[in-house]
This record gives C-alpha cells, structure tokens and sequence, in this order.
C-alpha cells in the first residue's frame, strides 16, 4: 500500500474521512488479540507493539503532512514555478562534469600514466577520489530533484485532462468504475516498479520496514513521494475519466487496502481468484525467499495472476526487510535507505556503477556491495 499522490484540492479526500473507521478496526483488531493471548493462544506477528505502532501512526501523520509540505520546500526549484529550477539543473550539470574529471584523472594516476593537468582536480588519486565522491552525490541528488519535481508538475491530472484525447465521461457510475480498474491498473505496474528500482524502493521501504503485520501497518506510509517518479494516473483523464473520479479512485485503492493488512482473516474464499486478500498482502510483505516482490495488486489481484507476479500463501510470512534497520525513530524508518543509496554513490568508481546504484533494484546494490563487506 502506497500514498501516491495529493488528491485535487477540490475533491474530498476519502482517506482522511476514513480516519475514524481505521482506528475503529484498529481497536476490534486488538481486542481480538488480546482474548486470543488471554485464551491461551500464542503470541504472532501480527499482534500490537508499542513502539512499532507507535511509529506506524507517526509515520502515517508524516504522510498526511507531506504532500502539503514537499511542495513548498520544492517549489523555488521546480520548473516552470521555482527562481532557482535552472540553477539546480547547472548545478546538476556541473557537479557531474567535475566529477567525470575527476574520475578520469583518478584512473590515470592509479594507472601510473600522466599527472592531471594543472588545474585538474586533484594531483592524487585520493583527492580525486574524493572529489568524485562528493561531486557524484551532489550530482545524482541536483538531477533527481530536477528531473521528479519537472515530472510532477508536467502530469498532474488537471494539466492532462486539459489535454484528453476524447471527450469527457462525466461524473457517473461509469467513469468511477473506470477510474477505479484504471487506477489499480497503473497502481500494479507502478507498486511493482517501486519493488525493481532503488531508488523508488527507497520511497516505498517505509511500509516493509514493519516486522508486525497488523491494521497499524497499513498506516506506515510513505513520506517521500517527491522524490519518485510514478507512471501518472492522470493518464486515465486523456480518456475522459475526470480529475475527481481519478482522486475518488485514489481514495478507493487505498481504503480498499487497510483491511488487508491483517492477520485476523485467514481466507475470503472464492473471491481471493480475483481480489487481492490478507493471504496475498501477506505474501507481498514477507522476507521468505519465495515471497519477494509478489503479488503487487493493490484491489484485484487478477494483474499478478496475469503477469507472472502472483504466489500464494503456503508457510509463515516472516515480516519486514531482507536486512532490518532495528528502529523505530520515523526520521531514520524515512531516511535510511537514502543514506545508504548516498553512501553507495559517495563509493562508486564511475557513472555506470553510480546509476546503477540509483536504478537497478535493491537487490543489486546488496549483490554488488557484498565483496567489500
């Protein structure tokens, strides 16, 4: 479960609206739980802790906050809106070129060959090392930021429905049913992207980073969805869906996947070969080998089915990440992966191994780390 996007500021935000019924279920759940513990049962993964909530709902009030937020603090360097968009593009350009130099005239030096020219940025290949370090970070983070503010204000569904391809569907029953498959089309292929690239995992981690399984972790979500570029659902407005439908979609999705994040429900019965359930949200949040990155339907599970991503519940789900941060500080549960992919860049001997880093999955980044650890 994921928070994409902020809804059009004309269209109520059935999300917030929910928010008594969420902690409502949150309630029923726990008192399952503890008659459950106080008969006699045995203490899983599903039930509450204290931290761990705690840092589910604060993450889930961050969330909230974010999509108000973000855009104020980018606004001075998105394109198009921002004074300083295109210094942050030269400094992205800059910040790159000086560190190909340096890259170039740390391979000379530790070849042996020719010292750099006069000038150049470093006379070593540690100095030039580490001006690559430094230059390669500034560089990947000035260029993400201009590349996802620039995306995000080029796709707002208001900017493509201006331009849609027929005319509208109006606001009926019709154009919501089409928003709502349409959305949970996109929201398939844009879940299963954030699972294959680091640097949208980075985004979506947050809501594995839980190793409960309970209604509180569906709240875990996201607070960096600036930094990411989906697949826009304002495509569906160029075919008539309207940017209302498109928010009421939203909001659909999203209740839609509170329920599943449980234990409490083992199996819905015949409606699992079409819906997505608590077993197939389940396997998605699992660390089991088998489990990793499956089922990313978020409403219908037929997406998985038909592409090859669906896997059934079999053996218990172990929760959480494949290397566990062990916290429960929101601003480390947000950052952290951030840091890390920093790190690996600040490390990286060249553009390829840099941008691999940042694009290929986080599976890479741990296969290609492991030498030196």
């Amino acid at each position: 479960m994921k928070r994409p996007v902020k809804p059009g500021s004309d269209t109520v935000d059935l999300t917030v609206v929910a928010v008594p019924g969420y902690f409502a279920a949150m309630g029923v759940e726990y008192w399952l739980q503890r008659r459950r513990l106080t008969g006699g049962g045995t203490p899983t993964a599903g039930d509450y802790e204290a931290r761990d909530t705690s840092a589910s709902l604060s993450m889930g009030v961050l969330s909230l906050l974010a999509p108000f937020v973000a855009p104020r603090l980018l606004r001075p360097v998105t394109r198009g809106k921002g004074r300083f968009a295109k210094v942050l593009v030269g400094a992205a350009i800059g910040t790159a070129a000086l560190t190909t130099a340096a890259d170039i005239v740390a391979r000379r030096a530790e070849r042996g060959e020719a010292p750099d020219p006069p000038g150049g940025p470093g006379r070593s290949p540690s100095t030039a090392r580490r001006v690559a370090s430094v230059g390669g970070v500034a560089a990947v983070a000035a260029g993400g930021i201009a590349v996802t503010t620039a995306w995000a204000t080029a796709t707002t569904p208001e900017r493509l429905w201006e331009r849609r391809l027929v005319g509208s569907l109006g606001n009926g029953t019709a154009a919501l049913a089409a928003a709502v498959v349409g959305w949970d089309f996109l929201y398939y292929w844009n879940h299963r992207f954030m699972h294959t690239s680091r640097y949208m995992w980075a985004v979506h981690e947050v809501h594995h980073s839980s190793e409960r399984y309970n209604l509180s972790t569906a709240l875990r979500q996201p607070v960096a969805d600036a930094l990411g570029t989906s697949i826009p659902y304002g495509l569906l407005c160029l075919f008539g869906i309207p940017p209302s439908a498109v928010a009421t979609a939203r909001g659909v999705n999203l209740i839609y996947q509170f329920w599943i994040h449980t234990e409490a429900v083992d199996h819905i019965g015949r409606a699992e070969a079409t819906l997505n359930s608590p077993s197939h949200h389940r396997v998605h949040h699992g660390t089991n080998r088998q489990y990793l990155d499956r089922n990313h339907g978020g409403i219908l599970i037929i997406w998985d089915r038909m592409f090859g991503t669906f896997e059934p519940e079999d053996e218990t789900v172990v929760y959480g990440l494949t290397k566990n941060i062990n916290t429960f500080n929101p601003a480390r549960i947000a950052s952290h992966e951030y840091v890390d992919m920093a790190w690996d860049i600040a490390s990286s001997t060249g553009w390829v191994e840099r941008l691999s880093y940042v694009f290929r999955g986080p599976g890479w980044a741990m296969r290609h780390r492991a030498p030196a650890n």
